[in-house]
């Protein structure tokens, strides 16, 4: 019998004909209470909310009721799909990357709150080599390494934060961070998916809008959706 796998994502995926018929389930845990949407091979919970649901922005998100959530059931490797803007204009919108290393200055949320335990941060080598299978399993062009930056948000960047940003980064988002974290503390395994959705603010001469953003993610989650399906059950 094949594990579940969480995916942690956008909304995006619960339009997926795929999670038409999966069952949703409330999961209680020391952190508060999430919806998970399961369909046996999958867990899914949406960060933002489910459709219907009042949306949750960045800085509000529950990642430690999410990721205990997903444990709850289970889930043992889990896949975070995660939407950023690309700080290379050779990254353009549209590309999925497959992060190894992110940056998180800001407060990142812990569940070591009562007692002294430090992790060495990192993603899951053995989530991403399967990821890579499965995207060229899939036929989809993934772009291999890169550093992913995580800002508190809910704004985006300023112009003088995103030229300081893209010394040391290639992509700016803000969950992925929070969620690989509290994923290894809680002795998860976790990689990311990034989908590039739009070029930071004033590496394009067109200004970039909201509008613009959830367009090129809509566009992007097909491609994502195709990887996630063909990941390995082994």
């Amino acid at each position: 019998m094949s594990q579940t796998i969480g995916l942690l994502a956008g909304t995006v995926f619960y339009h997926q004909k795929y999670f038409a018929q999966a069952e949703r389930k409330t999961i209680e845990t020391d952190f508060g209470q999430t919806a998970v949407l399961l369909t046996g091979r999958w867990a899914y919970v949406a960060r933002h909310g489910l459709e219907g649901e009042a949306y949750l922005p960045p800085h509000r998100i529950n990642h430690a009721a999410n990721l205990a959530a997903l444990k709850k059931v289970g889930v043992k490797e889990i896949i975070g799909v995660n939407s950023c803007g690309s700080l290379r204009p050779s990254l353009g919108p549209g590309s999925v990357v497959l992060p190894n290393d992110y940056i998180a200055l800001a407060r990142v949320e812990t569940i070591f709150n009562d007692h002294r335990e430090h992790i060495v941060p990192m993603l899951s080598e053995r989530v991403q080599k399967k990821l890579s299978t499965a995207a060229k399993a899939a036929g989809v062009y993934l772009v291999k390494g890169g550093i992913y930056w995580q800002t508190p948000g809910p704004r985006l960047e300023t112009k003088a934060e995103i030229r300081l940003l893209a010394h040391y980064a290639d992509m700016v988002g803000m969950t992925m961070a929070s969620e690989a974290t509290i994923a290894q503390e809680m002795g998860l395994e976790y990689a990311s998916l990034c989908s590039v959705d739009n070029h930071a603010h004033g590496l394009s001469p067109i200004p970039l809008t909201g509008e613009e953003i959830m367009a090129n993610a809509g566009a992007n989650a097909d491609k994502i959706f195709k990887i996630i399906q063909a990941y390995p059950e082994e």
